[in-house]
């Protein structure tokens, strides 16, 4: 009897345990990101080099347009996005002025003295959005596709 007992305790203990690591690895797995979830709280340091005579591209203004007041917040997220990383990276580049006395003289100078060094991440934008860096004004410029689907901006007036 006694071993009758030790047996089915040992049974239903082992039953439980892999009953409970099962649990566990499901409950870690839900917890875990999944690689499209989305752009909140994605960091970068892909700034590419600005090209002004780059065709297809629209230089983002920054300014949040709404016109859904239930979309409010969504529609305000790349907008504010952009300006605070341009406003980031404007004081970077203040800070390296200060202290150099110059600019930046190239894209590379860039990346390496003021990006690599500061070890600085951006919020990865919206809409396929990027990151591009205006050597000649010294700007960080948010640029976008034109051919972003329904989704685009209008294209620039010709001049």
């Amino acid at each position: 009897m006694k071993i009758r007992g030790l047996v089915t305790s040992a049974v239903v203990g082992s039953l439980t345990l892999a009953l409970l690591s099962g649990c566990m690895d499901s409950l870690a797995k839900q917890t875990q990101k999944k690689p499209n979830e989305g752009i909140i709280g994605k960091k970068t340091d892909d700034i590419k080099e600005f090209d002004p005579n780059a065709a297809k591209q629209i230089v983002s203004d920054s300014k949040v347009k709404v016109d859904d007041p239930v979309l409010y917040a969504m529609q305000a997220y790349g907008p504010m996005i952009e300006q605070i990383s341009t406003m980031y990276i404007d004081h970077a580049i203040d800070l390296f002025h200060a202290s150099e006395d110059r600019y930046p003289k190239d894209y590379n100078e860039f990346m390496t003295r003021i990006i690599k060094e500061n070890q600085i991440q951006l919020p990865v934008l919206p809409g396929g959005a990027k990151y591009a860096y205006d050597v000649e004004k010294h700007k960080l410029r948010i640029v976008k596709a034109m051919d972003m689907g329904p989704n685009a901006p209008p294209a620039p007036a010709k001049k």
